[in-house]
């Protein structure tokens, strides 16, 4: 049993064979189904210039969902601050959350979004990569916006994206609840843990430590169909392995026809060992063990699998036996 709310991680993969108009069509699909599930709020990333993962602004996607949806929370996990002013992204976010009263977040996270200098010089209108006080100043800007400059009714609630011990810092400084990028370092989670709790100091945002997990999960019947759906996925890890930043999102098929290295297969192995991959019991066993390891007050999946149908079903698998509360 899951005792803490599930949420979503919606990256928009654009599958070989498929355009990016459909994958960007299947989003308000996918939050339609999540509501209907219950699930507690889905998130969306922001990515740029890569053949796997749609080029999709989470604040078009937020709003395009909202209009779709009449409960599930949405919002940016996360929208990264170097790539916009943050005036705009207060005035963006602050207008959702007035149409929308209550059901908007401001995820803001700092990586580019984009493993190509070109586009992300251009993001960022020729400049060079953000240092930590531009980033610190550019967050503390963004909140003072929402509230000083853009207030129009009700505030998007803010949330700070960290994988590492310096994001969990600054989190913890301003008072931020904390979205843990547990499905892209896992090594890193238990001390940036650490270092948010100590030096937590409450504000306006956030009165106590408020934790955020997120998770790479996939569920499925059998063991081996949760590997099938998953391979996709591995094909796209052990390129970045490689420092092979463009990697197509590959169907499971080619994925599954893959020849993977015994070394890959090692480090695959070592990091979906930390994830939620299987069995409805087996996801439920590790996700529960993370929330027990982690203290973590909600989890949120991301679910790289090929086919929106899949990825429905994995969702509702997990509702189905997590026993979780997907509402708070």
């Amino acid at each position: 049993m899951i005792e803490v709310p599930l949420s979503a991680l919606e990256v928009a993969m654009v599958q070989t064979g498929t355009r990016a108009v459909e994958t960007l069509r299947d989003t308000a699909a996918f939050a339609q189904e999540l509501e209907r599930l219950g699930y507690h709020r889905i998130w969306y990333a922001e990515h740029h210039h890569s053949p796997a993962i749609g080029a999709f602004p989470p604040v078009v996607l937020t709003a395009h969902a909202a209009a779709n949806t009449a409960a599930i929370r949405l919002g940016s996990g996360g929208v990264l601050a170097p790539n916009h002013a943050p005036l705009t992204l207060a005035e963006q976010f602050g207008t959702l959350a007035a149409l929308h009263p209550d059901r908007v977040d401001l995820g803001i996270g700092r990586g580019p979004g984009t493993f190509d200098e070109a586009t992300a010089r251009a993001l960022r209108r020729g400049a060079g990569p953000t240092t930590d006080e531009e980033y610190r100043a550019d967050v503390a800007a963004t909140l003072a916006f929402l509230v000083d400059e853009v207030a129009l009714g009700p505030l998007p609630e803010p949330w700070l994206l960290a994988s590492s011990t310096a994001g969990a810092a600054l989190a913890a400084r301003l008072g931020l609840p904390v979205a843990l990028a547990h499905h892209i370092r896992p090594d890193n989670t238990q001390a940036a843990l650490e270092r948010y709790r100590a030096a937590f100091t409450p504000s306006r945002w956030c009165e106590r430590p408020r934790v955020l997990l997120c998770v790479e999960t996939v569920c499925a019947e059998t063991e081996e169909e949760a590997a099938w759906h998953i391979g996709p996925m591995d094909v796209v890890k052990a390129g970045l392995l490689k420092g092979m930043s463009e990697i197509p999102f590959p169907t499971p098929a080619e994925a599954a026809a893959h020849p993977f290295t015994a070394e890959e297969r090692q480090a695959l192995a070592g990091f979906r060992a930390q994830q939620a991959v299987g069995t409805p019991e087996t996801v439920v066993r590790r996700l529960a063990r993370l929330v027990a390891e982690t203290g973590a007050d909600e989890l949120m999946l991301t679910t790289p699998v090929h086919a929106l149908r899949d990825r429905v079903r994995s969702h509702e698998l997990l509702a189905k036996y997590a026993g979780a509360t997907t509402a708070p």
